[in-house]
């Protein structure tokens, strides 16, 4: 351990020489100071949060990002092309031990100046919460500054690719189709069967039941709040349709109902308050929707309907979002130690920069995926060409955004600005997925490539 904190103390060393720490801690706190004065708020709860908590965290996650991936390059390659590293290895002192000393002093780095930087925005936070109406500070208190669980009905996902496969089946021996629709068809016959648990038809009601779960034993006595979303096939004049709700079962338990219509927005998110205590005694919440409208609604079960429960303070909440970035800032780091491990500074960061690019595609990745095609739909005959590097392009995508996914599917950002619950368990997840599983399989290549370099060869190119 003495010689993994002797190289950390030489990084450190080197940042501070290159004034690289004073520089980022100096970006970083213009970015949470300056950055929520020059953009106004709407003056609501919501409006406020995004500017504070959206635009800032994205700016640190993005400062930091790139001076991690620049350091860590830099230090490792800048010193076998100045021939320092020659000079260390001689000592007795494993290869795999510098590699290591390097990563812990950059992280080191990362975990003081992303503590700066997230008590620079919390107590900001904090002190501009006092500026808004005393209406809106509530609003703040409950449904933002807070951690937030959230419960949602079953999606019947087997249930719906049984039916799926046994309807797919049948359509195929009523009127066979070329091997190329079967994905098509397919997605057609599930896209019906999940519309009709979603779907609510005019003049009539469906019911959703939400299991709390273990929830129901803390959350007595505490407001609940309903989360909403629907679509529909025909816009309206006005822009909106009336939604009657009704939560909790007549007879059974306590109920809530709205005693006029509600006039809503389709394909907006609208969250408003219930009553507490309306779940049965084994903690199944009955979401009741009346449609009057002269057409359906759709509730998808992604996003339709959701019942939110507080689970705890912002200020734990925000430590451990704050955790979750910098697991990220330890995964970073280890790429651009790998890619300097073989490779010059301009061509290790080149690299590194190309990677990080590449998170940023997942989106192109994960449609070439859902679609099975490279190609773009026909304009003219309303289907999707298909591509011969399919066969190879689409499960290369898919293995690149499934590792893309082990880091990618943690957001913090969105989760601490929508109020919601980042629990212990999703960081330790976290901690799993980037740090020991992403960041050990790229840390051994470093460690590997870093071992069987011949630094002598480097000297002698200089």
């Amino acid at each position: 351990m003495q010689q993994l904190f002797t190289i950390a103390g030489l990084t450190w060393r080197a940042a501070l020489r290159f004034r690289l720490f004073i520089v980022v801690a100096v970006l970083l706190l213009a970015a949470v100071v300056g950055l929520p004065l020059l953009i106004k708020d709407d003056g609501t709860a919501r409006g406020f949060t995004q500017i504070l908590l959206t635009y800032t965290l994205s700016a640190i996650t993005a400062l930091l990002g790139l001076s991690t991936l620049w350091l860590s390059c830099g230090t490792l390659a800048r010193d076998i092309e100045e021939c320092q590293m020659q000079m260390v290895v001689v000592k007795p002192i494993a290869r795999s031990q510098i590699w290591l000393g390097k990563w812990l002093g950059i992280m080191s780095l990362n975990a003081g100046l992303l503590a700066i930087a997230g008590a620079g925005v919390f107590f900001l936070l904090q002190w501009r919460a006092t500026k808004l109406s005393p209406a809106e500070q509530t609003v703040l208190r409950n449904e933002v500054l807070v951690a937030r669980a959230g419960a949602k009905p079953p999606t019947f996902d087997k249930e719906i690719e049984q039916a799926t496969s046994d309807e797919l089946k049948k359509a195929l021996e009523r009127a066979p189709v070329t091997p190329a629709e079967v994905p098509v068809l397919r997605k057609q016959i599930k896209e019906g069967l999940k519309s009709d648990l979603q779907n609510v038809p005019p003049n009539y009601e469906q019911s959703w039941k939400l299991d709390l779960g273990f929830a129901k034993n803390f959350i007595r006595k505490q407001p609940l709040f309903l989360r909403v979303k629907f679509n529909t096939a025909v816009k309206s004049p006005s822009g909106t349709f009336d939604v009657l709700w009704r939560v909790g079962v007549p007879k059974e338990t306590a109920y809530w109902q709205t005693p006029t219509p509600m006039s809503l927005a389709p394909e907006t998110f609208h969250e408003f308050e219930i009553p507490p205590d309306l779940f049965d005694e084994n903690g199944i919440l009955t979401v009741t929707v009346m449609n009057p409208n002269p057409v359906s609604l759709l509730f998808t079960t992604e996003e339709g309907i959701e019942v939110l429960y507080r689970e705890g303070g912002f200020g734990l909440n925000f430590a451990r979002g704050l955790g979750i970035i910098f697991c990220w800032m330890a995964l970073l780091s280890a790429v651009g130690l790998a890619a300097a491990s073989f490779l010059s500074f301009p061509v290790a960061a080149f690299a590194s920069i190309a990677a990080l690019m590449l998170v940023f595609s997942a989106g192109t990745l994960s449609t070439v995926v859902a679609d099975g095609t490279l190609m773009s739909y026909n304009q003219e005959t309303g289907q999707r060409g298909y591509a011969p590097v399919d066969w190879l392009a689409v499960p290369l995508f898919k293995g690149i955004l499934t590792v893309i996914n082990l880091a990618k599917g943690f957001s913090p950002i969105d989760a601490l600005s929508a109020g919601r619950s980042i629990t212990w368990g999703e960081l330790g997840r976290a901690f799993g997925q980037i740090v020991l599983l992403l960041g050990g399989i790229i840390a051994s290549f470093g460690i590997w490539t870093f071992n069987r370099r011949e630094l002598a060869s480097v000297q002698s190119n200089q």
